[in-house]
């Protein structure tokens, strides 16, 4: 029972962090930046945003962006955080189908417990992948736009990748640390028998 709330845990986090990861790759708010000083662009109220796709100008009553679409011209880093980025959304996708079909309310015929367990870790191993894949993503896009701007504050699409990977990180790795072994995985989670049940007792546990 301990094994399949703590699956149940590492499945909806996991989920919720990957929810979070596609908001955080599809918005361009990754960090807030600054043309002049920061006291200057207070003043005038002018910020600029950066992102994956788009850089963006805000001021009063203002909002454009600047989408970018020259693969050629774009910096090395925005690049390979796009792909990263896309690599983690994509991986959620197996990750949690795998996930969903083994949990406690789903049963797919007489499918032994090992088979279940062998796609519970494969899908926990695709979650943490997922995680690393967000977290080199979202260190490394502000700390190389540090060296071309001045970052006035980080983004909530930012905040959104940060929690979203932690989330996935966490879930995948209750999972692949906490489901039980391969033999009893999935096998007999709901069902309560005293010490003295006969052989018939116990056969119809399983039905």
């Amino acid at each position: 029972m301990v094994a399949t709330c703590l699956h149940l845990v590492g499945f909806v986090s996991s989920f919720v962090g990957w929810i979070g990861v596609i908001v955080a790759t599809a918005t361009n708010e990754w960090v807030v930046t600054c043309g002049y000083t920061i006291t200057t662009c207070r003043k005038m109220d002018e910020l600029g945003s950066k992102g994956l796709w788009a850089d963006c100008v805000m001021a009063t009553g203002l909002y454009h962006c600047k989408p970018l679409v020259d693969i050629l011209i774009l910096p090395g880093y925005v690049q390979a955080c796009r792909a990263l980025m896309i690599a983690a959304t994509v991986l959620g996708l197996p990750a949690v189908f795998l996930l969903l079909t083994v949990l406690p309310c789903i049963r797919m015929g007489h499918e032994p417990g090992a088979a279940k367990y062998r796609r519970s870790q494969l899908g926990g191993v695709l979650l943490i992948l997922l995680a690393l894949c967000g977290i080199v993503a979202t260190i490394w896009f502000p700390v190389s736009a540090h060296r071309e701007t001045t970052i006035v504050s980080f983004g909530y699409s930012l905040y959104t990748g940060w929690i979203g990977s932690a989330l996935c990180l966490f879930g995948g790795s209750v999972i692949v640390c906490c489901s039980g072994d391969a033999q009893s995985f999935g096998e007999n989670r709901f069902y309560y028998a005293s010490g003295s049940s006969s052989p018939t007792h116990a056969k119809s546990a399983h039905v």
